[in-house]
């Protein structure tokens, strides 16, 4: 990666920018296979698979800012915590 760049470009922010990516192909590539229904959950708003993975995507960041307010630098447990928080997302809202 660039040393000395104006922004951390590291193999993690590279992974993390090619997850994102791959994960909006697979939205975009359900979507085409399988169209859905909005459906309602315990938001009372209605959802499809993108609104969930924007919602649990915008949450996750929320809980790393806050595990790195709290905990310090090592986030794998907030990765579990965005995991399950992802899950739970797309289970029920």
């Amino acid at each position: 990666m660039v040393e000395g760049g104006w922004m951390a470009w590291s193999f993690p922010v590279a992974l993390f920018f090619w997850a994102i990516g791959s994960l909006l192909v697979l939205m975009t590539v359900l979507a085409v296979a399988r169209p859905e229904v909005p459906r309602v959950g315990i938001l009372r708003i209605e959802t499809t698979r993108g609104d969930r993975l924007f919602i649990s995507l915008l949450g996750s960041a929320f809980l790393c800012l806050g595990w790195l307010a709290v905990m310090g630098p090592p986030l794998w447990g907030a990765l579990a915590l965005c995991l399950i928080y992802a899950a739970a997302v797309f289970r029920w809202v």
